[in-house]
């Protein structure tokens, strides 16, 4: 794909090590719900990053970056954006895109991979659609999950969305639900044979997802992440 250039509209912290950056692309940038941009560190240093914004609202690129002290891979990239102002980007990239079936949607998100269940969850509620979306998202602690009082409000305004917060580890004041995410949607589900799921965080979540869903029923068919291209 074309390369194309961004001027770097706005970096904010959305907790202690995720940031929200805005870009600017030069032109419209074509893509679909879920897809990842690749952010052009060099000739051979290309670095994916799920693109948090609809499809429909491309001429803008929201990207939410954790980087915390251990991460090089995604703090130099914040470090070349604060420096430069610009940078050069590519996208959309992935198969994992929204892929709308009228079976109810199940979106699973583990830490900042919720950018890539924002994507999908803002393009389904803005179109005609009015097949059921659940957003699954889990942290470690509940300040992780850094727009939870913009989705419980989301699921207020429409019927058709719920919203599951789940925190691994959580303190007295937490009333929600615990543990692991996908044990959560275990929990809520008996048979995946008649939805569709979208799933984004680390790899290994990932994989126990497609091992232990398909025992309930979910079709390779109805599943749906990017890393799915590499386990």
């Amino acid at each position: 794909m074309s390369e194309i250039q961004c001027q770097v509209a706005n970096i904010e912290p959305l907790t202690d090590t995720v940031y929200k950056v805005e870009l600017t692309p030069s032109s419209p940038m074509s893509f679909k719900a879920g897809q990842y941009i690749l952010v052009h560190m060099g000739e051979n240093d290309k670095r994916p990053f799920s693109i948090a914004n609809a499809a429909w609202d491309n001429d803008r690129i929201e990207l939410h970056i954790g980087a915390d002290e251990g991460n090089a891979y995604a703090t130099e990239v914040l470090e070349r954006m604060r420096n430069d102002g610009t940078i050069t980007l590519s996208g959309g990239h992935g198969e994992a895109f929204l892929k709308p079936n009228g079976k109810p949607m199940i979106l699973i998100a583990g830490g900042t991979g919720f950018s890539y269940t924002w994507s999908i969850l803002q393009e389904h509620l803005h179109s005609d659609d009015t097949t059921p979306v659940t957003l699954y998202w889990g942290g470690r602690h509940a300040d992780d999950l850094y727009l939870a009082d913009e989705l419980s409000a989301l699921a207020e305004k429409h019927d058709t969305f719920t919203f599951v917060p789940v925190v691994e580890f959580a303190h007295d004041d937490w009333s929600g639900r615990t543990g692991w995410v996908h044990h959560a949607v275990m929990a809520d589900h008996a048979d995946f044979a008649n939805v569709q799921v979208y799933v984004a965080g680390r790899f290994e979540m990932a994989k126990v997802v497609r091992e232990d869903f398909s025992t309930r029923g979910l079709s390779k068919d109805d599943l749906f992440g990017d890393a799915f291209a590499f386990i």
